[in-house]
Formats: C-alpha cells, sequence, structure tokens
C-alpha cells in the first residue's frame, strides 16, 4: 500500500517519456506550473489500464482548462507505451518507469502473476500541486478498478 499521504511533499523521479525518441523526464521539471495528475497504471494494452487511459484521455481537456498536466506511469518500455498512445489515440505524455524508481518511491509496486506482470505499478492517481505537495491520493484495491473521473478532476481544480 502506498505510503504517500495527502499533504505529503511528492518523491520526484527522473525517467523516459514513452516517444519514438525517448526523451528524458524529470518530474521536478513539470511542477510550479498547475497542477499535476500522475496516473500510475499496471500495464499498457490492459483493458482496465486502456479504459482508463482513454478516459483520461477523453476528459483531456478538462483538466487542460484546470490548468493540470495529466502523466500516466507504467513500467513498460518507451517503445511499448508509444505504440499504446498511437493505437488508443492518447495525447498527454506517458512515462517509462522500466527502473521502478517513481513505482518504488509511492510505494505502488505489485505483482499479477495471472498476467505475467511483477514488480508493476498498481493503478493509482495523485495530484501534486504548483508547491510539490500531494493534494489528492487515489489507490485501488484491485488494480482492474478506475478511478472515480469526476472526483479526480474536482481535485485538480481545488489543487
Amino acid at each position: 500500500m502506498s505510503d504517500i499521504e495527502t499533504g505529503d511533499t511528492a518523491p520526484t523521479f527522473s525517467a523516459t517519456l514513452g516517444t519514438s525518441d525517448h526523451e528524458s523526464f524529470d518530474l521536478e521539471e513539470r511542477l510550479g506550473d498547475g497542477p499535476v495528475v500522475l496516473a500510475f497504471f499496471p500495464g499498457a494494452f490492459t483493458p482496465p489500464c486502456t479504459n482508463e487511459m482513454v478516459a483520461l484521455q477523453d476528459r483531456l481537456g478538462e483538466f487542460e482548462d484546470a490548468g493540470a498536466t495529466v502523466l500516466g506511469v507504467s513500467a513498460d518500455s518507451a517503445f511499448s507505451q508509444g505504440a499504446f498512445r498511437e493505437e488508443h489515440g492518447i495525447e498527454f505524455d506517458l512515462v517509462s518507469d522500466m527502473d521502478r524508481n517513481a513505482i518504488e518511491a509511492y510505494g505502488l509496486e505489485i505483482d499479477i502473476t495471472d498476467l505475467g506482470l511483477h514488480g508493476v505499478a498498481n493503478r493509482a492517481v495523485f495530484v501534486i500541486d504548483e508547491n510539490g505537495t500531494v493534494t489528492y491520493r487515489w489507490v485501488s484495491d484491485d488494480p482492474t478498478n478506475e478511478p472515480d473521473y469526476d472526483e479526480l478532476l474536482d481535485a485538480v481544480e481545488d489543487a
């Protein structure tokens, strides 16, 4: 279970963006310009993860209107995430955390043995305000569950 609580300073981390040119990513560089939504998911191309990322994409305009940056984070390779983004028309950045720095920093590491996934991210969403403080936290009890998107949008607007 994640040990990051609302009110905590969000752990920052570096990783790679799931794009064709595998740009480097540093969370610290994304803070300070409106709220950041970190949506951790177990694996690209799995049905619940696809549903969640498509749902976030469908509401991306609302998140952007609230000044937020939406980021998906998983242990998938940048190549896999790039293909996933392309297939589903996902316009926000996906962060490839193959080193598990973010997953471990947020205490989200799980195994989904039925799917042969080990050390992947549990489904969780954090909203981080401009000061780097966690203002909203949702961690799934079951990785097939999805967050309440209305509640998440309210949290972003309040951040």
